[in-house]
């Protein structure tokens, strides 16, 4: 393989390095392993036809060019997306920064304390700026944030109204259009009712269970909701606001109107508009509702000793782990981009976020003075940033759009011929006098420069009085340089692959290389509204393309959609194309999807929130689909069988042998199968979903294909179908068509796909081939150094695992009552995050080393679980006091460890520093142990709940 080329560089094992790692596995070549664990009627025959692979200068100069082809006019669409200002110090030293963006979901939490606290503050933000006492981390974007509260509201019903059948959601005319279509997707397979009317005149009748409503709505207006509010609770209907996070710093927040959730975007907080995504949504809710809330809640707690930490909060609601009792199917959120949006209310504090609203609704009042007097008639009375005008008889909006566009201007355009326009932070003096150039050469009258937008503040009726944002770590760092400090002391607290090897099972924590990410900061990609003119977006649009083509070879499917958010949105949006396509085939009766016990967590959940019933058909005991099981049970179900979802390599760790066969059983029962891509770093181009015989499959470009997890989120899970699904992809309004719309962007989170598309167009078919190779290869390297002690708990039916796999701990706990947790605790003080915990087998833990890792890295690796290993025969032995030692103790915090006194009957050098690579290179980790059971009875989500 050449050395100027990508691979070199993103793989970690070495040539020299086979020798040593074929012989410890006992094979003596590479291909050889291969042909042992894949089986051979899945293998592909010729290699991946992709063009030939770029240098990392080549696809710099690419990516850079393809950037120019988009052209960035300046745009007042709003709708959901405004152009805004990353500060300087939150895109360099969080954005760009590989501490932040490489790291795993906190669960973790004595080594996730930095992210904890960016979310905390995240979560303080949204909870003072709706004045709602409960707020997640984030989720995915607004739209689909609307139909997680429609669903909320839906599983909140009285008994009384679940016993009389209420299933109806009001939805106002003047939501968004983009949440209209998403609901109007994932509303009819829960059997709710969606009425669509005027919130002035719609009636309340005791089938409706709730509302949703937008403030300002989509035309711009501030509504006065309180008295529709008072009707809709007296009629026992809750009460979900769609709310302009930025305009919250003026106007009344809904949770002073009585709303019980609310939610929308925090893309305005400084994160780039990236053609639609990815940006952080938020939920808030009452607090009594923290039960049925969607998504992850950060809480404060303590540790041990009784400092105070923070740690992911209510961790049962996971909805992997509560399957098809779920009642969400999150598994991820935006914790990257609501860490920057913290950081960016941190940075401005209380006084900047509110001269930026003030500054914006200022320039909305002047144009709205200038624009009447040349003759546009302005339709809000009540307004924050946005401004709709019915035209003079003189003016088409054809002809305004004609003079706009020729300056570079793209406005948003009514079908009733009414033309509008939404301000933003970045909105300067220029822009004010092109925006007043533009109509008044339409209106064909002169009007006077502005030399200055006189300050005015918001004087409607739901003026804000409350305060926001008071607690101090929002007044404390307005400068660049306590700003930088503040996000260099959190990132300390942190591991990210920056630091070590992050083995997590089927989460494929593998190197995301430079080259990639830099393209991210191109404001080419940065700076396009998702709903400009299709022409505008060439750059982009030849990106996907590109993209989706190479993902239909590797796939082996012809058919492809980036709108899912999320590789679980990628199960739901599979699931519902196979559902468009059962009724248009006339077998809408068919409602059982068929799910291995191997399969992946959120499955179950995927397939209920999408209207299905689950049915699970059991594993034999080496791991493999007991086939025998699965075929009574489609053959039993054949006249309702819908489909059957399966993860392959499974979450065993292995590669079904009979596979190809599952697929025909399914077939033969006139169902579909449903690969869950999340393993397709164990694929790639030795075989492929669509080759297997699959019918559908999501991917997760943040695992196979090099995209960062950043902390729990952006991810992206694009649906690859077969020909005959391809007509029920999704649509978009953008394009006149939203059937099975999923997101609020056409391309969902659009702004990451060129780190995907680098991966592939860098590695090329044979770098792509030889890194799912060595990712084989390093899992076989780890099972054969750890299964003399730890145990490995499936193997294929060669004796082989596949690109991951499962290490027994079950044994520990009844011989020395040690748990997988205890192990997981320790690895922190050895400078690692754990593997997976107790899933998919409890008890266990499961691990994928990935590619990119050095045999050095893996080595080391092996040497901390053989030395924890030595330390749990200690106990076991009597050589360590079982009540007293470094496992049940761990992780021990630096404050510990440096204090006068010393308590424990090890060494202080045993507790931190027990091998020489650590004493080299050692994390301090900044709490002891933390207290999961006071955290989850004492619930604190911001920063001023205090701890006793």
């Amino acid at each position: 393989m050449r050395t100027d080329l990508l691979a070199d560089r993103h793989i970690g094992i070495q040539e020299a390095d086979l020798p040593v790692m074929l012989k410890r596995i006992g094979v003596s070549s590479l291909d050889e392993l291969i042909d042992k664990i894949i089986p051979e009627n899945i293998r592909l025959k010729d290699p991946l036809s992709l063009p030939e692979p770029m240098t990392e200068r080549e696809f710099t100069e690419h990516i850079a060019q393809l950037a120019t082809q988009n052209k960035l006019y300046t745009s007042y669409i709003g709708l959901g997306w405004y152009d805004t200002i990353t500060p300087a110090v939150i895109q360099r030293n969080v954005f760009e920064n590989p501490v932040w963006y490489t790291s795993y979901t906190p669960y973790q939490t004595e080594i996730s304390q930095g992210r904890l606290e960016a979310l905390l503050n995240f979560q303080t933000v949204v909870s003072d700026l709706t004045a709602m006492p409960l707020a997640n981390c984030s989720l995915l974007d607004e739209a689909t944030s609307a139909a997680e509260a429609m669903t909320m509201m839906h599983s909140l019903r009285s008994r009384t109204q679940q016993k009389a059948g209420a299933n109806t959601l009001f939805v106002d005319e003047n939501v968004f259009p983009q949440i209209i279509a998403v609901l109007s997707t994932r509303a009819i397979p829960q059997g709710i009712n969606l009425v669509f009317g005027n919130y002035k005149t719609f009636e309340f009748t005791p089938d409706v269970f709730g509302c949703i409503i937008q403030y300002p709505n989509s035309d711009g207006s501030v509504e006065n909701y309180k008295s529709f509010v008072e009707k809709a609770h007296h009629s026992e209907c809750k009460v979900a606001v769609a709310a302009d996070i930025l305009s919250l710093a003026l106007l009344t927040p809904p949770g002073e109107w009585d709303a019980d959730i609310v939610f929308g975007s925090t893309q305005r907080l400084g994160i780039p508009l990236f053609y639609g995504g990815p940006s952080a949504a938020y939920f808030a809710t009452r607090e009594e509702f923290k039960r049925q809330m969607p998504g992850r809640i950060i809480g404060k707690s303590k540790d041990k000793y009784g400092k105070v930490c923070y740690r992911m909060a209510l961790q049962t609601r996971e909805q992997h782990i509560k399957r098809e009792r779920a009642t969400s199917n999150i598994c991820t959120a935006q914790a990257l981009l609501a860490v920057m949006a913290g950081f960016y209310a941190v940075y401005h504090g209380p006084e900047g976020i509110k001269t930026i609203a003030e500054r914006i609704h200022s320039i909305a009042v002047l144009l709205n003075q200038t624009l009447t007097h040349l003759g546009y008639k302005q339709r809000n009375e009540d307004f924050f940033d946005t401004l709709r005008f019915s035209l003079p008889e003189t003016v088409t909006a054809q002809e305004l759009r004609t003079i706009a566009l020729s300056k570079e201007v793209n406005l948003r355009y009514f079908d009733n011929g009414d033309v509008g326009l939404s301000i933003d932070e970045t909105t300067n003096m220029k822009d004010v006098n092109q925006l007043i150039a533009i109509f008044s050469i339409a209106a064909e009258k002169e009007v006077q420069e502005v030399t200055d937008v006189p300050f005015v503040s918001y004087k409607g009726a739901l003026c804000r009085k409350s305060a926001y944002l008071t607690h101090e770590v929002f007044r404390k760092y307005h400068t660049e340089t306590e700003m930088m400090r503040y996000i260099k002391r959190l990132e300390r607290k942190d591991i990210s692959l920056a630091h070590s090897m992050i083995s997590l099972g089927s989460c494929t924590m593998k190197c995301n290389p430079a080259v990639e990410m830099i393209a991210l900061s191109n404001l080419g990609w940065m700076g396009m509204h998702p709903l400009v003119p299709i022409d505008q977006a060439q750059g982009y649009q030849t990106l996907i393309h590109n993209l989706a083509e190479q993902l239909k070879v590797i796939t082996g499917f012809s058919g492809i959609t980036f709108q899912p958010n999320s590789g679980a949105a990628g199960e739901y949006t599979g699931l519902r194309i196979i559902r468009s396509y059962l009724e248009h085939i006339g077998q809408s009766h068919r409602n059982i999807i068929l799910i291995p016990a191997s399969a992946h967590g959120t499955n179950p959940a995927s397939a209920v929130q999408c209207g299905f019933t689950t049915l699970t058909c059991a594993c034999d005991e080496k791991g493999n689909v007991d086939v025998e099981d699965l075929k009574k049970k489609a053959e039993e179900n054949k006249e309702n069988l819908a489909a059957l979802m399966i993860t392959y390599p499974s979450t065993h760790g292995i590669f079904e042998p009979e596979i190809k066969k599952i697929c025909e059983i399914i077939h033969s029962c006139g169902a579909q199968v449903y690969m869950d891509g999340a393993n397709m770093n164990g694929q790639v181009g030795l075989t492929s979903p669509g080759y297997i015989g699959a019918d559908v499959c999501h991917l997760n470009l943040h695992k196979t294909f090099s995209s960062p997890h950043g902390g729990g989120g952006p991810g992206v899970g694009p649906v690859c179908v077969s020909e005959h699904l391809v007509p029920f992809l999704p649509g978009h309004s953008l394009f006149g068509d939203s059937t099975n719309e999923v997101a609020a962007a056409p391309y969902g989170s659009a702004g990451i796909l060129p780190i995907a598309y680098g991966y592939i167009s860098m590695l090329g078919a044979e770098g792509l081939t030889k890194a799912t190779k060595i990712a084989i290869l390093s899992s076989n390297y780890l099972a054969a150094c750890l299964k003399d002690t730890y145990g490995i708990v499936y193997t294929g039916a060669t004796g082989y695992v596949g690109h991951e796999m499962i290490l027994d701990c079950r044994n520990l706990h009844e011989d020395v009552g040690f748990s997988e947790a205890d192990i997981a605790k320790r690895l922190m003080d050895y400078g690692y995050h754990a593997p997976t915990l107790s899933f998919p087998v409890h008890g266990t833990l499961m691990i994928e080393p990935t590619e990119s890792e050095s045999l050095a890295e893996l080595n080391n690796f092996v040497d901390v679980m053989e030395c924890i290993w030595k330390e749990i025969q200690e106990v076991k032995n009597g050589q360590a006091n079982k009540d007293d030692n470094v496992l049940i103790n761990a992780p021990h915090p630096e404050y510990e460890v440096v204090a006068n006194e010393w308590n424990h009957c090890y060494s202080r050098e045993k507790a931190v520093y027990p091998i020489q690579s650590v004493r080299d290179n050692k994390f301090w980790i900044n709490v002891a142990r933390v207290d999961d059971a006071w955290g989850d009875r004492n619930l604190i989500t911001t920063l001023y709940g205090e701890i006793n």
